[in-house]
């Protein structure tokens, strides 16, 4: 838009020039050729056509004088191309110099100088315009990698304390089945021993009461220390730490989707199956690729491992599958194993 204002401005000072002339009729057919070269020029902009309508404008300069008048514009053009000299065909003019007024030649020459002002003014405008919008990329670039790396650190503190929450959990848990949990133990033989030799019917029911409470306290103590110790269990990070230890042949890919919620005892399983699947990988597999997905439903939850190499059929002869049926079947869960050319199935799903 800023350049047509200017090429609008600069054509009126042309059209000054022009209409000096005695006659009507040429500056009228000047104008109009003028304005319909400057704008092909402008519209192709960067191409070599744009060069050449410009020099060929110039060229009839010398064959008519009175383009000489719309010089400023076709000057405009050409330093929009960064090819100013694309307008020095216009210097034959001087040949028939004595057709035009002084008065054209001065306001043409003035016309000249004010297009190379405007240039100048708007081809700066327009550097400072993509500078300012470069920075402003470069800001937003930096503004979204330090909000990138700001979500990063408080994921990574959020693990961190996670980490020391599951670690202190563990303390607990081996505090109580250390500590309190022995002197439970202890208190409840001292108990049974003195109900064996103890002779005086009245102290029977008070001892049996007594320890009928310790047991009950022993067993709310071993599922407390359960329950914390369940909780402990980052599913995730375990698995991630057996897959750190797999061949380096293998690419190991892994998709997690549960919640914190699930047991401890369906987390041991799915640990159990995994590792004993990645093993088995590594043991007897051709392929480079492992794939694990681990999924809670609403009623179960679901893994499968799959790697692709080939297997045309199941070896009965290792523990390491029967090992994986009882671990499903301890929680009346379900596994199947499917060899195909294509790769080594293990898929399990477990009822909540």
């Amino acid at each position: 838009m800023n350049r047509l204002v200017d090429k609008l401005a600069i054509l009126t000072i042309c059209m000054m020039s022009l209409f000096m002339s005695d006659s009507f009729s040429e500056p009228v057919i000047v104008t109009l050729v003028t304005i319909a070269l400057s704008s092909a020029a402008q519209l192709l902009t960067g191409k070599l056509i744009a060069c050449v309508i410009i020099m060929g404008c110039s060229l009839l300069c010398g064959a008519f004088p009175l383009f000489f008048c719309t010089v400023p514009l076709m000057l405009y053009d050409a330093l929009w191309e960064k090819k100013w000299w694309l307008v020095l065909p216009a210097s034959l003019v001087i040949f028939r110099l004595d057709t035009l007024s002084a008065g054209q030649i001065m306001i043409t020459a003035a016309a000249i100088v004010v297009t190379i002002i405007v240039y100048n003014r708007i081809s700066g405008l327009e550097e400072t315009v993509e500078k300012l919008t470069q920075l402003r990329d470069e800001v937003a670039g930096k503004n979204r990698q330090l909000s990138e790396q700001n979500m990063r650190l408080a994921q990574a503190q959020d693990n961190e304390i996670h980490l020391a929450t599951m670690k202190e959990r563990n303390r607990i848990a081996r505090e109580i089945h250390d500590n309190v949990g022995h002197m439970l133990t202890r208190s409840l033989l001292q108990s049974g021993a003195i109900l064996v030799i103890n002779k005086d019917e009245q102290l029977r029911e008070p001892l049996e009461s007594l320890r009928s409470t310790l047991d009950s306290a022993m067993t709310s103590i071993r599922e407390s220390v359960h329950d914390l110790h369940d909780d402990s269990i980052d599913l995730k990070k375990v698995i991630e730490e057996s897959i750190s230890t797999v061949d380096s042949r293998f690419t190991v890919s892994l998709d997690c989707d549960v919640t914190g919620n699930m047991p401890g005892n369906v987390k041991l399983c799915i640990i159990g199956v995994v590792k004993e699947g990645l093993s088995n990988a590594v043991k007897h597999s051709n392929g480079d690729r492992i794939f694990i997905v681990i999924r809670e439903h609403p009623a179960f939850y679901q893994l499968m491992l799959e790697d692709n190499g080939s297997c045309s059929e199941i070896k009965e002869s290792g523990i390491g599958l029967k090992n994986m049926q009882d671990r499903a079947a301890a929680l009346s869960g379900r596994i199947s194993f499917t060899p195909s050319p294509e790769g080594f199935r293990i898929f399990m799903s477990v009822p909540k």
